[in-house]
This record gives structure tokens, sequence and C-alpha cells, in this order.
């Protein structure tokens, strides 16, 4: 679908959006959760979908489980999909969380003792226009406990990246460091969290079963990096499928210098703080921006 949505669509979406929002519950319902070290916890899954960079109607969807506290894959599937839904701001659920409940779907058909206690999801939950983001979305319609972590600041609710939010970044000093997002409403709608030694913060908020604590203690102890283990590991697989269809689509398209730059963005625990590879740090000075492959996904969600 190619420009923007019918107001009948629009109006189904907000219908459903209110309808399915009544179904989140913001506490912990499971015991693992009330557990200092989350001691019966086993499985983590993380899910991330982006668009292919210049065609916004094709996707990778991924979804990995990840074993706790190991953090070692236990399952993962990644699919190119057909995306036909338009992007509206505020509805980005509409679009995407199909794919991922499918995703969801096809790991308890398969593998149902893989099944995850938690997913982590690359995008908002409560921190939304309307309280209802992806993480929400796809944990009502999974009923798995789910928790938003996106990368960038959504600026709802008075929230903005404005020189105040700037100093409170400054305040993170250390590794587990966080400050509340408060909107000018008085809502805590997620918090701001330093995972590693980076100096840009993950904004975690609450998507299904799960309180805003818990949701912030273990997406801390999911990083190696500055990126919980499950959604990087979901983008990286992401990463060896675009690189695969590439190969098969352009034969020798992509030089031994790409091919290594792509692994060594996808597994940075192989960098060395000069930037080659060996068994060096996170800290590495090598990048590779992300949107050089995928296009840029939308931070309405």
């Amino acid at each position: 679908m190619t420009g923007p949505p019918p107001a009948a669509i629009l109006s189904r979406w907000a219908r459903e959006q209110a309808r399915l929002k009544g179904g989140v519950v913001r506490e912990d319902t499971e015991e693992w959760q009330k557990e200092p070290s989350f001691a019966g916890l086993q499985r983590v899954g993380g899910v991330d979908l982006s668009y292919i960079k210049g065609d916004d109607s094709r996707a990778c969807a991924s979804l990995v489980v990840l074993s706790y506290p190991g953090l070692e894959v236990l399952y993962e599937d990644c699919r190119m999909v057909a995306v036909s839904a338009p992007y509206v701001a505020g509805f980005l659920a509409f679009r995407e969380v199909p794919f991922l409940v499918e995703a969801v779907q096809r790991l308890q058909q398969e593998e149902p003792g893989l099944k995850p206690q938690v997913l982590l999801v690359d995008g908002n939950g409560l921190l939304h226009h309307r309280g209802f983001g992806v993480a929400c979305h796809l944990g009502v319609l999974t009923d798995l406990p789910c928790i938003g972590v996106a990368k960038n600041l959504l600026q709802v609710d008075g929230l903005a990246r404005d020189e105040l939010h700037r100093e409170q970044i400054r305040s993170l000093q250390r590794e587990g460091d966080t400050f509340p997002l408060t909107g000018t409403s008085g809502s805590v709608l997620g918090m701001a969290l330093r995972s590693c030694n980076s100096s840009k913060p993950l904004y975690i908020s609450v998507g299904h079963r799960v309180s805003l604590e818990t949701a912030v203690r273990l997406v801390q102890s999911c990083c190696r990096y500055r990126i919980p283990e499950p959604i990087r590991q979901a983008t990286s697989v992401m990463l060896m499928l675009i690189q695969r269809s590439w190969k098969r689509s352009f034969p020798g398209a992509l030089s031994l210098a790409q091919t290594a730059v792509l692994l060594l963005w996808a597994f940075p625990r192989y960098r060395t703080p000069q930037g080659t590879a060996g068994s060096g740090t996170a800290g590495s000075q090598l990048t590779l921006d992300r949107g050089s492959i995928f296009g840029s996904r939308c931070a309405h969600q």
C-alpha cells in the first residue's frame, strides 16, 4: 500500500489499539521475576525487524532465543517478508507485529521446548504516543512478558532531546546507572539506562507482564555490549541473511573486506581496540552504519 491509509483504516487501527491496550499488565507475573538473580529464568528471546534500504516494502523479521544466564543462542528464525501496511506514526505495530507474531507461532510449533520466557523487543512499550507501542502490542497478542528496548528517545508527553536530557545522560557515569523518563503528565514512561561502556543510553519501557524495575535489571543483565544480547543477536542473524541474499543475487558483489566489516559489526567480541580482528573488547573504533544495509526504522512507534 502506498500513500496515507484511508480514514476508515486509521479508525479501525485506533479502536483495535485501544481494545488491546486494556490487556496490558504492567506488573511482574512470573516467579523468576521476583528473584534477585532471576532464578528460574532459562530462555530469553529477542526480536527485530528492519527494512532493506531503498525498499520499504521488503524487510527482515528475526527472532532468536538465548539461554540465560549464559546468553548462548538456542534458536533462530529470520525471514524476508513483504510489508504491505503503510507506516503511520503511532501505529507501527500494525505494519510489523504480524510478522513477529508469526515467528513466535513457528517457534511454538517447531520447538515448543524453546519458547522464551520473556521477549526483548527492538522498540517501545508504554513509552508511546498512546501508551501502546510495539512491545505492548506483541506482548498482548502472544501473552509473553515483553520489554521495549529503544536506542533513541521517542519524544512524547513532553520528553525531548533537549539540554536537560543531555545533562541527564551525562550524569550516567557507570554501567547500570539510570534516570526516569517522566513526562509532563507526571507519568514515568520508562527508564534511560547506561547499559555498558557507551555514552549513549538505552530507553527501556514496559511491554507486558513485567514491571519497569524488573525490565531494567533484566536488560542490564543481558548486555555484554551496549545492545542487549538477544536483540543484538537478532540483528546479527538479519545481517547474515542479507549477506547470503546479496551473494545469490550478485555473485562476487561482496568483497572480502566488506564481508569482514559485516562480521565485525555483527560480532564485536572479535574487535580489538584498534578496530582489527582479534580477541579485543567492545571498545573498538571500527563501526558500521546499520543504515548502509538497512533502511532507517522510524522512531515513532
